[in-house]
């Protein structure tokens, strides 16, 4: 075991995790300083770097033909930039007191003491693998990187059966039944909860339920998954819940992820009560003032609870990282937080959310309103008007806006912008009703989804003052 140090003033910054939060972060920093001032070195302990997770369903499905279309810089473009990136290198263990991490090559197993003057924590999520009989059979996926989905897709290119069982129907597990749909393979989701789609309160997630039996998925709410049984030649050949078994050929865990921080839990580092990291406004760590962290790994300010919480999205990771990169480098930038906001799609169905659910504002102490309505994505005598569900939650007495789900089909989801923006700007939906947006028939009606709904809110607020 060796130790590399740096060298003469030259200050050096130590990044664990090559991909968004992690490159974004390295990139940034080498654009305010230069080799001569900052040496950066990067551990990443996989095949890739500056992928876009968030896009592995559709290249399961297909929609995305080729992998590399889902990476935005390589490691060569990387170095290139005058980033010391080490690929396939594991950091095992970050020692705080003597400022140095150890590394370990994943393919012969050498390991090295890597010092730092600034050290970037961005070891991302994993996907939550339930601890029951068989779930590390062959067969049986998590889906999170590039590497989880060529491991998938060699699966399915051998396999014979038809067969699929998603486990979990979050995003994560309704996109990629799409995907599986789009494969050719009989779907079916087991799903714990009573609705899919947790993310949504039930009355919209009932909406998904629909839509996606009435796309052929077999779905089984309220599943509690016990095991997975595996064949003779210990593959997978079904998942057992308390009262059914149901085949399959591939299984892919959609339950979720949870922040990867055992490296920063050994070293005593702070984490919140979901297990992420815990930083201050600049992703500084907290009470290390040369440590950072961002992206998949840390918790997040929700501006509309007032509590920390944890979301993994890639677009939270890129903005921590510019953060982050700007900090390092000498500049001054904060990330103030977040509201929550999340948009997917089953095939043709598009689900959109920001801010609180019921039980959300119910757990933080908030009295509230809510609000369903039914409108469509364009004039209701335009050609391919479609119709979507909004429902919105506005607090009582105050009128101010807490959070908004939608439901429908094309032009639906991105509607929830509006909401994110007014959630960010503290709006009532008295406010939201005079908002200017664009109008023409081929777009939307003359009242707008968004603000039929801000409409009726506004009216029901102001009939409980009354």
């Amino acid at each position: 075991m060796s130790m590399s140090g740096g060298r003469g003033d030259r200050e050096r910054l130590v990044v664990i995790g090559a991909d968004a939060a992690g490159m974004s972060a390295a990139s940034q920093a080498r654009r305010t300083r230069g080799p001569a001032e900052l040496e950066i070195v990067a551990f990443e302990r996989g095949h890739f770097t500056s992928f876009s997770a968030c896009g592995i369903p559709y290249w399961v499905g297909g929609e995305v033909p080729e992998r590399d279309r889902l990476i935005a810089r390589t490691p060569e473009e990387h170095r290139a930039r005058d980033i010391d990136l080490r690929m396939r290198t594991e950091v095992t263990e970050i020692d705080v007191d003597r400022r140095r991490v150890r590394a370990r090559d994943v393919d012969s197993g050498a390991e090295e003491w890597t010092s730092y003057d600034k050290l970037v924590i961005a070891t991302g999520a994993r996907p939550i693998r339930p601890d029951m009989p068989g779930v590390d059979a062959p067969g049986v996926h998590g889906v999170q990187t590039l590497d989880d989905g060529q491991a998938l897709l060699d699966t399915l290119a051998g396999t014979r059966g038809r067969r699929a069982v998603v486990v979990g129907a979050g995003y994560i597990g309704v996109e990629m039944a799409e995907a599986l749909i789009n494969r050719g393979y009989e779907v079916t989701v087991l799903n714990r909860g009573k609705e899919p789609m947790s993310t949504l309160d039930p009355d919209m997630g009932r909406l998904v339920h629909t839509a996606m039996t009435g796309l052929g998925i077999t779905m089984v709410d309220d599943a509690t998954v016990t095991k997975v049984l595996t064949g003779q030649d210990g593959r997978v050949r079904a998942v057992a819940t308390d009262d059914a078994e149901y085949p399959a050929d591939v299984v892919v865990l959609g339950i979720g992820v949870c922040p990867e921080t055992a490296l920063a839990r050994a070293a005593g580092l702070p984490l919140g009560r979901h297990g992420g990291l815990l930083t201050d406004r600049a992703m500084r760590v907290r009470g290390h003032t040369d440590i950072w962290a961002g992206g998949d790994c840390v918790e997040v300010l929700d501006l509309v609870s007032g509590q920390d919480r944890h979301i993994a999205l890639g677009t939270h990771a890129n903005k921590h990282g510019q953060v982050i990169g700007t900090n390092v480098g000498g500049g001054y930038a904060t990330f103030p937080g977040v509201v929550g906001t999340a948009v997917s799609k089953v095939c043709d169905l598009e689900i959109a959310r920001t801010g609180l659910r019921e039980k959300d504002a119910r757990r933080v102490g908030l009295q509230f309103e809510t609000v369903t309505i039914e409108s469509t994505s364009r004039a209701g005598y335009y050609p391919g008007a479609s119709p979507m569900t909004v429902k919105m939650l506005a607090e009582r007495r105050t009128g101010r806006l807490l959070g908004v789900q939608i439901v429908g089909r094309e032009g639906a989801a991105k509607r929830v912008d509006v909401a994110a923006v007014a959630l960010t700007a503290g709006m009532t939906v008295e406010q939201m009703t005079a908002l200017d947006l664009g109008y023409a028939p081929p777009f939307s009606p003359v009242w707008d989804p968004v603000l039929v709904a801000a409409r009726k809110a506004a009216a029901k607020v102001r009939a409980g003052i009354c």
